[in-house]
């Protein structure tokens, strides 16, 4: 059975699975991405995580790396980054993998891999139309149609963090001001917190905690940040008509306490009923950049029989 890495680089940290054709796990790694410290440090992470994962399971032939920023899937290459990844924009990412250990690689933006994992092995299942948002220290999004990622001309389609919920609102690391990052990511939630409640949070599940408690402040943040995001599904959901809007990321580890307040403000809805939680959960990702592996190296391999053939 083919096994392959699937590798998930995040602001917060880099996970790594391997996985073979049927989806089975064989080995898991974690790093934290200490982002702040540049782009050689997090290589630096990445190198370190995918050498643990080959010890454990050395007959994997390739790797697939998700990543945040546009990535051009052609070349692999990082074709732009805010600074959550400090460094990164520009980064040969499939290149630098390749060369480091001399196996096939390719790489996709993060979304998109946690799209392909949960139309692969979770709640896109079945599904050809599908939509998904990743809440975590940002916020990413990508869309399938017809069963196939829709990258976009310049490698942006299904940036929906940084479509615009509030104009002139709060500015936005990647220049604009009022992005629907600004809002409903893991940040935002801090930065509300703070607002609402007066308190510093140091991570999201302090106010998931407090919120869990009944805390009025903490459930006030909360209720805040369900209506922002009832308006940004609103959005997706006229945009694409899809069959699944599928919300992923850090923040649904948490959903037992936000998620039945973004229901109430979508009931009654078309949304109602077509919205889930991913199921592979902060792994998506991993998951959806092994499958981009493993298609990819079904291509080669069609490719080099039609040239024995010829």
């Amino acid at each position: 059975m083919r096994q392959v890495i699937g590798v998930d680089i995040g602001g917060t940290a880099v996970k790594g699975l391997v996985i073979d054709e049927t989806g089975a796990v064989w080995a898991e790694a974690r790093r934290d991405t200490d982002a702040w410290q540049g782009r050689e440090a997090i290589l630096g992470k990445l190198e370190a995580l995918v050498s643990e994962l080959l010890e454990a399971s050395p007959l994997v032939q390739e790797i697939g790396i998700a990543s945040a920023g546009r990535v051009n899937t052609d070349t692999g290459q990082v074709v732009y980054a805010t600074d959550n990844l400090q460094g990164w924009q520009g980064l040969h990412l499939a290149k630098w993998a390749a060369d480091t250990f001399r196996l096939q690689a390719v790489s996709d933006n993060d979304a998109n891999a946690a799209l392909l994992g949960e139309a692969w092995l979770g709640a896109g299942r079945g599904h050809r139309d599908i939509v998904m948002l990743t809440l975590g220290t940002g916020v990413g999004g990508a869309y399938m149609i017809h069963g196939a990622l829709g990258r976009g001309f310049h490698w942006s389609g299904g940036e929906f963090g940084h479509s615009v919920l509030v104009p002139g609102g709060l500015p936005c690391n990647c220049g604009k001001q009022g992005c629907v990052e600004q809002y409903v990511s893991g940040s935002a939630l801090l930065r509300l917190g703070l607002e609402l409640t007066g308190r510093t949070y140091e991570h999201g599940s302090e106010l998931m905690a407090d919120a869990r408690m009944g805390d009025s402040g903490a459930l006030r943040v909360l209720e805040r940040f369900a209506a922002d995001l009832s308006v940004v599904l609103g959005n997706i959901g006229v945009t694409f008509d899809p069959a699944r809007i599928i919300i992923g990321g850090g923040i649904i580890h948490e959903r037992e306490i936000w998620w039945p307040l973004l229901k109430n403000k979508l009931k009654g809805g078309a949304l109602w009923d077509i919205l889930a939680a991913a199921e592979l959960g902060n792994r998506a990702g991993c998951f959806g950049a092994a499958k981009l592996a493993l298609e990819r190296f079904r291509q080669l391999h069609a490719g080099s029989e039609k040239e024995d053939t010829a």
